[in-house]
């Protein structure tokens, strides 16, 4: 079984590791998927994200395909942060 969450980056990519230390930090499975070095050659990013750049993430949990460092962290952080019972409590039993 595959994880959840794929993220494309690159290796020794800053804006990657800190995806990377999030992702850790909540525990969470994901599988990293290496792209290619030049940009123009990212075609499978292209095809998944719209965009060349990396990281992106692919939460199958949600749905959710993001780039982008900073929002994928913001996004993470108000998705898994406080445990997935926040998420969960969030969408309530009223």
């Amino acid at each position: 079984m595959s994880a959840p969450i794929t993220l494309y980056r690159l290796q020794a990519c800053p804006f990657c590791e800190r995806v990377v230390a999030r992702l850790e930090e909540y525990g969470l499975e994901y599988a990293s998927r290496y792209v290619e070095p030049m940009h123009s050659d990212r075609d499978v990013v292209k095809r998944v994200a719209g965009v060349r750049s990396v990281p992106v993430i692919v939460d199958e949990n949600t749905g959710v395909t993001m780039a982008e460092s900073a929002n994928i962290v913001d996004y993470l952080e108000n998705t898994y942060s406080e445990g997935e019972n926040a998420s969960a409590a969030a969408g309530g039993d009223d």
